[in-house]
């Protein structure tokens, strides 16, 4: 009974005038149709890929940013640490016999003139020195006067008999003993005079006073040791240690930039003096950087220099355009069939306006910018030209 009505209620869903279809044949035509439908769209897709491919046509083909980056004058830069230091540096001592210091007359970070005093010792003893000496100095002239003033009598006398040859020869002898007495007398004065001037401490050359390790009271001598250190004319240095190949690359007279450590600001060098030998154990070399004076610039300090060994004119590409790989560093270009090819190149410095290639480009090439990983040698591709910065 149930069955029956089933039936009945399919046949009722039929249009009007057409005959109720089995219900298995539907599902079967519905699936050919389905069928019939994918084959035809995959067969259009298909058709119009190889379409696409076979005559190369652009539609297919992805846009690649390139650029022409011509010829630009690079300089070539040498990176290096090292000290500060004064480029002439004045260790001053005792240069006399020494004793107490009785004034210390300058402080570090002063700047001193040529035989300026910068300390004073104890002399009261080598002033009665002088005292005595300059004493004896009159005894001897005194005895020079009367030595002539017998000559010339005797030689007054001699006409009339009273007075030998012999007696003058002998006075004139005693007046010349008694002159050769007075200059020395007034050498020994000049000698102690110049013993005491040296016990004051005296800058050799106008400078600046760098350090000082002596005290009023301090009993200081010849073995004492530096006493002060001044930079002459307050001209300070830069000591770049390079390595050997570094060094061979610059010249005297190659400018500098120079950062002293924990500073932000940079201050102006060129190399005066490149070391004539190489440390065998590191194997660097000295450029010493003349660097005007400026408080900033601390001696004994560390800093960074950057060194200007030299300029060439090569092309500067992006960094993203120079790709690496095993075979070394290399870029793609787009040839006049636009297609990609790969160019191995040489790379020099990196600068803010990108790398420079030092081999392998002439400058004229259209040299894709980016997403050279995703290309492969002979694809084709569609070039848009960027303006070179």
């Amino acid at each position: 009974m149930n069955y029956e009505s089933g039936n009945y209620e399919r046949e009722q869903l039929a249009l009007p005038g057409e005959a109720a279809a089995p219900p298995g044949r539907a599902r079967r035509a519905a699936v050919v149709v389905a069928i019939v439908l994918v084959l035809g769209l995959l067969f259009f897709v298909m058709g119009h890929k190889k379409h696409g491919t076979a005559d190369g046509g652009p539609a297919q083909a992805p846009s690649v940013t390139v650029i022409a980056p011509g010829r630009q004058v690079v300089d070539h830069a040498v990176q290096a640490t090292g000290t500060l230091a004064a480029r002439r540096e004045m260790p001053v001592g005792v240069a006399g016999e020494g004793g107490r210091v009785t004034r210390v007359l300058v402080e570090p970070g002063q700047w001193v003139a040529a035989g300026q005093v910068l300390a004073t010792v104890d002399r009261s003893v080598q002033t009665q020195t002088a005292e005595s000496l300059a004493a004896q100095i009159k005894v001897a002239q005194a005895d020079a006067t009367l030595a002539q003033s017998e000559l010339d009598r005797a030689k007054a006398l001699v006409a009339n008999g009273f007075v030998s040859k012999a007696d003058i020869e002998s006075k004139t002898a005693t007046r010349d003993a008694a002159a050769a007495r007075v200059r020395v007398a007034q050498a020994q004065l000049a000698q102690q005079r110049a013993t005491n001037g040296r016990l004051d401490i005296r800058a050799p050359a106008a400078g600046l006073v760098l350090t000082r390790q002596v005290e009023a009271g301090q009993i200081v001598s010849a073995g004492s040791g530096v006493l002060f250190r001044i930079a002459m004319a307050g001209e300070l240095e830069m000591r770049a240690s390079l390595a050997e190949q570094d060094l061979a690359a610059l010249h005297v007279g190659a400018r500098a930039t120079v950062t002293p450590v924990g500073q932000t600001q940079s201050f102006a060098g060129q190399i005066w003096q490149l070391a004539p030998v190489i440390d065998p154990a590191t194997r660097q070399g000295v450029a010493r950087i003349a660097l005007r004076y400026d408080p900033a610039l601390r001696p004994g300090g560390f800093a960074t220099a950057q060194i200007v060994g030299g300029a060439s004119t090569v092309p500067m590409l992006p960094e993203s355009a120079v790709l690496s790989d095993a075979r070394g560093n290399y870029v793609y270009i787009v040839d006049g069939a636009n297609k990609a090819a790969r160019r191995d190149v040489k790379t020099g410095p990196v600068t803010d306006q990108g790398v420079s290639i030092t081999g392998g480009l002439s400058g004229t090439e259209r040299v894709v910018v980016a997403a050279g990983a995703f290309l492969a040698p002979g694809q084709t591709v569609k070039p848009v030209l960027q303006k070179a910065g």
